[in-house]
């Protein structure tokens, strides 16, 4: 009875308590050292360690296995992107926003599996620790309290970091989705740039004057990409309302067809340009919109050459490309005799126009003084 009650003063489980009476292990103890006390903890405390010790390497194991499954999966489908990618890229439209950028495809999978690896081996961690908790039989511990615990933590760290939560959904729906990757040059409303890094959290962005931005990936609302699979050049372009429209209308598509032949933009245009015609009466032009498919991000150095040379035709065949201009007319008043009264003086009252002719006017005193 001492020795029971020194166990359960000390925490012991009956289970250690009456281990002697049914434990082998208490009885070889007993046996060799004559202390029932060691050998009742013994006899229960050595089993608890073998016990929890399996529970860890079952776990060990299924993550390796798990793991090593996933990273299997991952390389099977990069290497059937890789294998496919030319049939894939016959088959799929342009209008699909489907990933065709084999080295994408693969960035994209091995990220999905690399968050997969890790939240298996939280969860088969997690599961395993609260399992070897709850076959001790040396300490008695009530799981309850500790997952009720566990689940009030997270509650609060929920309520507490909301955002980056958000932050880390907002990422894999991104991965999963395949909206953007490195390289691209996106818009997401707070910065328009390349994108240079991507994690779960956040968004990496080089603008065109240098300033790399950090955006979360929780506040992208929205996600413009300018550079995916295909961009278009879109011009408009002004010419006077004195020239002849049909005929500036050919000008523009013979320049665009002869850059699109041209064998140094060839690679960059995909397909036939493409004028739609007059797009708007503007205050001192009619623009003429010409379209373009080019390769992605490449828009903005076609428009640049196919500005230059349209302007170069329409200096050749004399269609004046308009600038805004202003009429100003400048109106000078006769210099009129000053009004004196009989005595000789002037008179110090004037007509308020509006305008001055020289100055403001002044004092009565100030006209005598001149």
């Amino acid at each position: 009875m001492l020795i029971a009650g020194l166990l359960a003063a000390e925490g012991i489980t009956e289970d250690a308590q009456t281990a002697c009476d049914e434990g082998a292990v208490c009885q070889w103890f007993l046996t060799r050292t004559d202390n029932e006390l060691i050998s009742q903890f013994l006899g229960v405390l050595l089993p608890d360690v073998v016990r929890t010790v399996l529970i860890f390497m079952v776990a060990w194991f299924l993550v390796r296995v798990i793991r090593r499954a996933i990273r299997g999966i991952v390389e099977n489908i990069v290497e059937r992107d890789n294998r496919t990618s030319g049939t894939v890229r016959r088959r799929v439209p342009l209008a699909s926003t489907q990933s065709l950028d084999p080295a994408r495809a693969a960035m994209r999978t091995e990220t999905l599996g690399t968050v997969l690896r890790s939240v298996a081996s939280v969860v088969i961690w997690t599961a395993a620790i609260f399992v070897a908790a709850g076959s001790l039989n040396t300490i008695a511990i009530n799981l309850g309290p500790l997952i009720a615990g566990a689940g009030i933590v997270g509650v609060a760290l929920g309520f507490g970091s909301q955002s980056l939560v958000k932050d880390f959904l907002s990422g894999i729906f991104m991965l999963l989705e395949d909206q953007y990757g490195v390289g691209d040059i996106v818009d997401v409303g707070p910065a328009t740039g390349v994108v240079e890094g991507i994690t779960l959290r956040t968004t990496r962005l080089r603008d065109v004057e240098g300033v790399l931005w950090h955006v979360p990936n929780g506040e992208i609302t929205r996600v413009g990409n300018l550079s995916q699979q295909w961009s278009r050049s879109l011009l408009d372009i002004p010419v006077s309302y004195s020239a002849s429209i049909p005929h500036a209308i050919d000008i523009i598509k013979d320049t665009a067809d002869e850059m699109w032949a041209d064998p140094a933009w060839r690679g960059l245009v995909l397909e036939e340009p493409d004028v739609w015609g007059v797009e708007e009466f503007a205050e001192s032009a009619v623009l003429i919109r010409v379209v373009t498919k080019v390769v992605p991000a490449q828009q903005w150095a076609v428009s640049r050459e196919l500005r230059m040379r349209i302007k170069a035709e329409f200096d050749k065949a004399g269609i004046e490309i308009p600038y805004p201009q202003r009429t100003v007319w400048m109106r000078t008043d006769e210099p009129r005799e000053t009004p004196r009264d009989g005595n000789g003086r002037v008179h110090s009252h004037r007509a308020r126009t509006g305008e001055y002719d020289s100055a403001p006017p002044g004092t009565a005193q100030d006209v005598d003084d001149r």
